[in-house]
Order: C-alpha cells, then structure tokens, then sequence
C-alpha cells in the first residue's frame, strides 16, 4: 500500500482554540493582532480597517475591527453564537472559535469550546481574576480542555509591571488548583501594541517564556487524541452496486479514537457480533492502518448486519452499552428543560429518542458547587440529569473520551438543539 498516505496525514496539523473573557478584555483585538502579525490577512482589508480607524480618529490601526462587523450585527439584535476564523502558518492551521464575553452568553462559550484543543482565558491586567474569569476556566474544565492559555492583557496599562503578572498568575494558580485542566501558561501581552503576540515584548524583559504565537505553533496535540480505546461509529453503509465491486459492502465513518490495524479482530456494537478487519480504504487507496481522527472505510472478513449508528471496537474492548445515561448537561434553549419530557439525542452517528427521567442538581457556574435544591435547569445553566433512551446507545465517560462520551439533545418539534451533554 501506499506507505505515505498515513504519513502525509497530519503533516499541517489543526489546533482549534477558543477565546474567551470578560466584556472589553480585547479578544477582538488579540484576533486582530493574530492574524494582522501572521500575515494572514490581505492588503486591502488592512486598508480598511486603516481607514475605518482614521475616520474614528483613533492613534492607531484599530485591529479589533477584522472581528467586530459581529458586534454590529449583534447590537441590531441578530443572534451570532460563536465567530469562527481561520487562519495558518508554516507550522500549523488553526481554527479560531471567537465567543461573547457576556455572563448571558455561557452556552456560546459551550459551543464554541466543544471542539477545542486550547482555550485562551484574557484577563485584564487592571481588574485580575475576577467572576467571569473563573467561569470561563470551569467550563474550560468541564469540557475538558487540556490546554489552557492565560493571556494577562493590557499590561501596557499597568506600565509592563513583573509584579503585577505575578500577583494575577497567583490568584490565578489557586482558583485553579480544584479545577482539572493538566497544561495552564501565563503569558503576559499587550494585544494592542503586539507585546508577546507574535513578536517577543521588548518593554517585558522579565518575561523569557513563549510569545502566543510560539506556544500555539507548538502545543502538543498528540497526547489529546485518545489512541488507546478503539471505537469507529459507522456513518454509511456503502454498497457499489456495480459489476467491478460486485460483493463491497465497506463501513465509512470518521474514527472517533484508537488506531485500526487492518486484521485486526473486531466487534460490533451493540449486537456483539465479532469479525476481523479485511482492509481500510481511503480515496487514495488502501491503508495498513488507520487512526483518529481520519476519515475511513473499513470491510470486514464475514457478513454482519451493520447499519448506520453501530460502533465498531475492539473484541477485546467493551464500552458502556445501555439505556440508562446520566450526564451533565448545558442548556441551550430560551424553554426550560422539562422532566419526562420527551428529546431527540444525536450521539455519534446514532439518533435515538429519549425521556428525561431527573434532575439530579444544577451546578452553580461560579464555584462548581452542585445546587441539590435547585432542579429547574434554564438557558445557559448546567447540571446533572438522567435520560432512558429508546434504543441501547454504546459510548464512553466524556472524562475517557470527548467524541463518544458527548451528545445533543433536540427538541422534535422545532428540530433546535436544545442541550449539549457530557456524559457522566
């Protein structure tokens, strides 16, 4: 086979990363600075936002204004859950998930942290760690981010001060100690004169660790992607019906975890039925080996009633197959969370329906303190509930894995998501 297919496959590695803070902590204005300094923007729109700013009479190129039409369009009362940007460099592509600062914004701080491999926390370096602060690491926490990059901002404004970063990385430290969040850097920046963003500060001398940009090139990712339990939700069932692939039936889908050895023996779930893998195929060709989170088509040794929604694990690997979940769950919708109401659940691949049978606790938000008096889960709360599903559902803790321990519940009559779920 060809033997550079699985080499070439992270050769431009992704890092999507979320950015979070309180209002006017200059996250528009970081992203600006990110993209002007990378070279990822084009002249002309440089131009505009020179102009823009002139009209305004500002000293200076008003960066924040490449993410801020949002703001405009936000203040006319059209909803923008969460800003993505793209943006790259020769050492790596990178997702931008920008998200609002406001209190009544935490679902869209959820959403765009879903997905996320690093969340940039921005604490202004004339308030420190405040409430909103601590929000954003705690649901950083929940969502289980490994990486998490503190950005003390403004320190232009507080005369570059060493103690002042000292004393916010301290407040800081000692939040975050009941948090579970492995990997957290402090890096001191000024987003709007470009201190420690791409180019290192040379009014921050005391500061000899990465710029932004440096540590984001070069966080390690391969570590977050769980390759030890295997588990491949199968999308589509792909049957040819053609004379050259007359007896193909291959199992596309997206690896969730694990890496796939063809010969390997497998089961399905939640049948149980066990075969052995008789190829990986990629548009390319045939692979010797697969692994998260490529996109692939796997065939099997025997025949095997497999549909969309089954999972395919190791024999030897058995997750949790059942109908009876308990998760933490964010809400989402503006309607209340209803016990014994009735939901959609889209997990993986699979779409079932599903009661709610309890709440067990809202958290509060603010010290992650389970509120085991206070059942009523609203937009933007989290808390603990248990479902009964229709059908089996096979998945993980999202603690052991973020892909097949997540999903979303539907309100059927509107077809809205109306929950995100990790499941406990």
């Amino acid at each position: 086979m060809n033997e550079t297919i699985a080499p070439d496959y992270f050769d431009m590695e992704l890092l999507r990363f979320t950015t979070a803070g309180s209002v006017d902590d200059g996250k528009s204005t970081l992203i600006g600075r990110l993209l002007y300094d990378s070279k990822s923007i084009f002249e002309d729109q440089y131009e505009a936002i020179r102009s823009s700013s002139e009209k305004r009479g500002t000293e200076y190129v008003d960066l924040a204004l490449l993410t801020d039409g949002l703001r405009a369009e936000r203040e006319q009362g059209i909803t923008i859950d969460v800003a993505y940007r793209y943006f790259s460099t020769p050492r790596r592509k990178f997702i931008i998930a920008d998200t609002p600062g406001h209190v009544q914004y935490t679902r869209n701080m959820v959403t765009g942290a879903s997905t996320a491999h690093l969340a940039i926390i921005l604490v202004d370096a004339r308030k420190g760690v405040i409430e909103q602060t601590c929000r954003h690491a705690i649901i950083a926490s929940i969502l289980r981010i490994r990486h998490v990059v503190v950005c003390i901002n403004k320190m232009d404004l507080v005369e570059f001060s060493c103690d002042v970063f000292e004393q916010i990385k301290a407040d800081f430290q000692a939040f975050a100690a009941k948090l579970d969040v492995p990997d957290i850097t402090f890096i001191p920046i000024s987003a709007l004169l470009g201190d420690n963003v791409v180019d290192a500060s040379e009014n921050m001398d005391w500061y000899t660790g990465p710029t932004l940009m440096t540590f984001l090139e070069t966080v390690p990712l391969s570590n977050d992607e769980n390759l030890t339990d295997c588990r491949f939700p199968v999308q589509y069932v792909i049957r040819p019906q053609q004379t050259e692939f007359h007896d193909y039936r291959g199992y596309a889908g997206r690896i969730a975890s694990g890496i796939f050895h063809k010969g390997d023996a497998v089961k399905v779930l939640p049948s149980g039925r066990t075969s052995n893998i008789a190829t990986i195929d990629v548009y390319e060709g045939e692979l010797e080996s697969a692994f998260a989170p490529m996109s692939v088509t796997i065939t099997l040794t025997d025949d095997i009633d497999i549909s969309r929604g089954d999972m395919l694990v190791r024999a030897d690997e058995s997750p949790a197959v059942t109908q009876d979940i308990q998760l933490m769950v964010c809400w989402l919708s503006e309607k209340k969370l209803s016990v014994n109401g009735k939901y959609a659940i889209r997990h993986t691949s699979k779409d079932v329906r599903c009661i709610v049978k309890s709440v067990q606790y809202r958290l509060n938000i603010s010290t992650m303190e389970p509120l085991e008096d206070e059942k009523e889960i609203g937009v933007n709360d989290i808390g603990l509930i248990t479902l009964r599903t229709t059908q089996p559902l096979v998945f993980d803790s999202y603690h052991d894995n973020r892909v097949t321990g997540s999903l979303i519940l539907i309100d059927e009559a509107t077809n809205i998501t109306v929950g995100a779920g990790m499941i406990v």
